[in-house]
């Protein structure tokens, strides 16, 4: 992609088996002007996906992901997006010292996004962007529902929003 200004979309632990139409009106209220969409996992299944429309999505499958998710998408993908590059990853096993875990794994990164956890973070560590979405969905483990944009310009900022 060109070096330009972008909105990345960054959403995850959906947890539906189906096209909702409460959560998208939600993400094209957020998303719509969206240059890409990235979907940290745990979908559950493919017609998640319908809420995006058009949209370039990149993903990953969750360990909640169906057989068709884990049959399309990978476990994690590297990729570059106006110089920076990135890991989608969902995450694994415990939630606690997830970070630990995948930055041990995964070296020579600007920006990890993951999921799994369903708690929103927006920080960064040892130079690197940690950015998880929570769940567009769940309130079990979080007292509310969240999204993410990214943006890109000379540097990759984050912010989460409630739903």
């Amino acid at each position: 992609m060109e070096n330009r200004k972008m909105k990345i979309g960054v959403i995850s632990d959906t947890h539906l088996d189906d096209y909702d139409e409460k959560i998208e009106k939600k993400v094209a209220e957020h998303f719509s002007d969206a240059d890409i969409i990235l979907h940290a996992g745990d979908m559950v299944d493919l017609n998640v996906l319908k809420m995006f429309g058009e949209k370039e999505v990149k993903a990953v499958c969750g360990n909640m992901d169906n057989y068709s998710v884990r049959e399309k998408y990978p476990d994690h993908q590297l990729f570059d997006i106006n110089g920076f590059k990135f890991l989608l990853i969902h995450g694994w096993g415990s939630p606690w010292g997830l970070e630990e875990k995948i930055s041990g794994q995964f070296k020579d990164v600007d920006c990890v996004v993951y999921g799994h956890t369903h708690k929103p973070v927006n920080h960064v560590k040892d130079k690197v962007i940690y950015f998880n979405p929570g769940s567009a969905v769940d309130r079990y483990f979080n007292s509310s529902r969240t999204i993410g944009i990214l943006e890109i310009d000379k540097e990759i900022t984050g912010r989460i929003i409630n739903l």
